[in-house]
């Protein structure tokens, strides 16, 4: 059954800050029946995954910044990218098999996540770590793999704190772009537990 209520909260995966109407809901996830939709926000909305406020006649439902919505919305996330046949999969899982952390959260950005690559598109890859990282030496190894690549991977490094600052900041930044254009290949729990607090202390998208 979750396998197809996921296409009702990758809605909300799109632009986790944002409050949506059944209707936009119902729109977003391609989804024909009234009752399924509503019966599948009002589930999530009892298992404390979402929440929903009135406003005069119109209920908005959001993402709730808990951990079983972290938990929920990871699974949703990662088996969104897995589902992402055009992906240079195996060149995405030799990166991550190199990188000389255990703790990271790998996303891909850029024109791949956006499904809007050409054949002369990079790959762009951004790795989020502890805030201990050395992530000199994990660029490093990134590119020196990525580079031998077709298509080749362009990453970019940050620790967790570095992210969290950029979402926060009150101007244009990298970090925001990924907010706003990402598919996340692992370690999305730790992505929407800093993506949750930047929102709470302002970031709007």
């Amino acid at each position: 059954m979750f396998v197809k209520e996921w296409t009702i909260l990758e809605v909300f995966s799109r632009k986790p800050w944002e409050g949506l109407t059944f209707g936009q809901v119902k729109e977003r996830s391609k989804n024909k029946s009234d009752n399924y939709v509503f019966s599948t926000l009002k589930k999530y909305v009892r298992l404390g995954v979402l929440k929903e406020k009135k406003y005069g006649n119109v209920i908005v439902y959001s993402l709730a910044h808990n951990e079983i919505s972290v938990r929920i919305m990871s699974f949703v996330s990662e088996y969104k990218t897995q589902k992402m046949e055009y992906l240079p999969h195996k060149n995405i899982e030799k990166l991550m098999r190199g990188i000389p952390t255990s703790f990271f959260t790998f996303i891909i950005t850029g024109s791949y996540a956006e499904k809007k690559q050409t054949k002369k598109s990079d790959l762009d890859v951004v790795l989020i770590c502890d805030n201990g990282s050395n992530i000199k030496k994990i660029l490093l190894s990134l590119k020196d793999e990525g580079e031998l690549m077709i298509p080749r991977a362009h990453p970019y490094v940050f620790t967790e704190g570095q992210f969290f600052q950029m979402l926060v900041n009150s101007e244009e930044n990298y970090g925001k772009e990924i907010a706003r254009k990402h598919l996340i290949v692992s370690g999305a729990e730790s992505f929407y537990r800093i993506l949750f607090r930047a929102i709470d202390n302002g970031f709007k998208g």
